[in-house]
Order: structure tokens, then C-alpha cells, then sequence
């Protein structure tokens, strides 16, 4: 599979002669036929000659040296886009020891630097992002604290506090783990890749409909805008054909999402998103294994909770954490 040429450093000979785009990756330069044969200033048949002799006599093993890159270039009057074999920093210091060119030389120290270049700023940037990482994580545990404290604070009874404190610690030991996204702690896709029940605005609102006598408010469930349609539409979104929340877990945990932090409603948001997560749930046929709801109502309550106190910018954690709950009970 050929890849789009992504980092690119220019090459400049000492005599100014010579100017390339050269591919680079973070452990070695890339270069083709063509340029190798710019740059030592032979025909690229010779080029092609000596490539096959490197290869032929075991000096250098022909898999590991070789990538595809699909390139833009102008041919007449036109931009064709082509896929060409690329050679590494190898394969070229090879070339050039070959056909006795200074030039080998040269832009062997000069990809050296290019790499170590590539390197220190790569570090420096992963290293920031570790940070921000961190710093963003010790929040999350810390509104973690605030809510357990809060949660056993309203809690009603000694057994209803006990079952609280209880998930919500499991809750806190798996945002533990996510100092290290490398290691997948949390799942990011759901394991149901059928094809949804598309549930409409209007069915929804039947589900919350059924909820107004047991709240008996006034303002339950009143519009404020029309945020709840766009909020039931983003998890059918497509891009290209393709789903943008590819699971039914997916789907489910941002329609959850979506409904809480939306505000659609003047009064009632939290408790209309719970009730349409767990009917979408049902009317696709997820919500119960073996009999049993696989997400219980305290862990629903969490759930809710947690997306409610979180910041915009924790919405993929979110997803994550709604996704690895609803995984795990299948």
C-alpha cells in the first residue's frame, strides 16, 4: 500500500547545484530513482543498475529498504498523481559509494542531521503531550473525587451510598489507567457492528411523553430549541459512506452524549437522555443478555452523572468510558 508523502525536507548541495524533496520518516530518508540520479549526476538507468546489483549480491535486503509513495508531480500540462518506489538512507549512501560520487557524502551528513533534527523536536512534542495529557487526567480524577463525595453525600439510604462508593471506585481505578492511551485501557470501538434501528425525533418523544406523569412538572420536558433532533441525527452521521459512530455501543454512548450536555430541554435533561440511551439500546436489541439489563441503574445514574460534570473537550474520553461499560457486560 502506498503512502502520501507527509514529512519533507529540502536537500541543497554545497555548490547550490542540486535541490530535492526528500521523504523523511523518524528513523531514515527516503529518495527515488529520479533524485538519486539528480544527485550524483548519472543517467537513472545507471542508477537502476546499481540498485539491482545491491540487491542481487546481498548487501542490502530489498523489503525493508523499499516504500511507496504516492507523489503529485507535473507532467506536460497536467498534475498526475503516481505511485513510485522510494529507497532508503541506505540504499543511497550504497549508490553513492558506487559510483564514486563526493555528493554521497554530503548528503549523508546532511540526512544525519536532518534525523537527529527530527528526533530532539519529536520528543519535545510527545513530551508536551504526555503532560497534557496527565494534567488533563489528574482532572478528571479529581471531578471523579467531587462526584463520589457528592453522590454519597445524597445518597438515601446506607445500602444505595454503599452500591455508589462502590462503582464510582471502579470508575476512579479505570481513569487511573489512562495515563497510557497506548495500552487501550478503555475500548474505543464497540464490539456490535450491525446495521442500526434508525430511531426518529418524533419516537423518541413518545418515550418522554411517557415520562411526564411520574415527574408531573411543568417545565419536564420542554423545548428549548431544536438542539434534541440534531442531537438524535449526529449519531447517524455518515462521512464518505461511512458511519462516523460505527457500533451500536458507539452510537448509544453519544446519544447519551449528546442529549445531557445539549440542553435541549428546559428541565429534565439528564433523566430524558438516560431514558432514550436505554431505549435505543432495547429497540436494537443490546439491552439484555441472558434476561438481564446489561447496564443497571446505578451505573446509569454514573454514567449520567459523569458526562454532566465533564468539559467539552472530555467528550471522547466519554465515549470511551460509556463504550468499555457497555462492552464489558457482553
Amino acid at each position: 500500500m502506498a503512502e502520501q508523502q507527509q514529512n519533507i525536507a529540502i536537500y541543497q548541495s554545497t555548490d547550490g547545484k542540486i535541490e530535492l524533496s526528500i521523504s523523511f520518516d523518524h528513523d531514515t530518508i527516503w529518495i527515488s530513482q529520479k533524485q538519486m540520479a539528480e544527485l550524483f549526476e548519472k543517467d537513472v538507468r545507471t542508477i537502476n543498475e546499481h540498485i539491482g546489483n545491491i540487491y542481487a549480491e546481498g548487501e542490502l535486503l530489498k523489503d525493508s529498504t523499499i516504500r511507496k509513495f504516492r507523489i503529485v508531480r507535473t507532467e506536460g500540462k497536467r498534475q498526475v498523481e503516481r505511485e513510485i518506489d522510494c529507497y532508503n538512507l541506505d540504499v543511497a549512501i550504497s549508490v553513492g559509494y558506487r559510483v564514486k560520487s563526493i555528493r554521497g557524502t554530503q548528503f549523508r551528513k546532511w540526512a544525519t542531521g536532518i534525523l537527529n533534527q527530527y528526533l530532539v523536536e519529536g520528543y519535545a512534542v510527545n513530551e508536551k503531550r504526555l503532560q497534557e495529557q496527565n494534567s488533563q487526567i489528574h482532572k478528571l480524577q479529581q471531578s471523579m473525587n467531587l462526584l463520589y463525595r457528592s453522590i454519597e453525600n445524597q445518597a438515601r439510604t446506607l445500602t444505595e451510598a454503599q452500591k455508589l462508593s462502590a462503582l464510582m471506585a471502579d470508575f476512579a481505578n479505570g481513569l487511573n489507567l489512562l495515563d497510557d492511551y497506548d495500552n487501550k485501557m478503555l475500548d474505543v470501538d464497540g464490539r456490535s457492528k450491525q446495521k442500526a434501528v434508525i430511531i426518529g425525533k418524533d419516537e423518541f418523544l413518545r418515550v418522554i411523553d411517557k415520562m411526564r406523569p411520574e415527574f408531573g412538572s411543568d417545565v419536564f420536558a420542554n423545548p428549548k430549541d431544536e438542539s434534541f433532533d440534531s442531537s438524535i441525527n449526529q449519531i447517524y452521521q455518515t462521512v464518505g459512506g461511512k458511519d462516523c459512530y460505527p457500533s451500536l455501543e458507539e452510537k448509544a454512548a453519544m446519544l447519551l452524549y449528546f442529549l445531557v450536555k445539549n440542553h435541549s430541554f428546559t428541565d429534565g435533561n439528564k433523566r430524558i437522555g438516560a431514558a432514550c440511551f436505554l431505549y435505543f439500546l432495547d429497540r436494537n436489541e443490546i439491552l439484555y443478555k441472558q434476561g438481564v439489563q446489561i447496564i443497571d441503574n446505578v451505573a446509569l445514574f454514573a454514567l449520567t452523572i459523569l458526562i454532566a460534570e465533564s468539559k467539552p473537550e472530555e467528550k471522547e474520553t466519554m465515549k470511551q468510558v460509556i463504550v468499555s461499560v457497555l462492552n464489558k457486560e457482553k
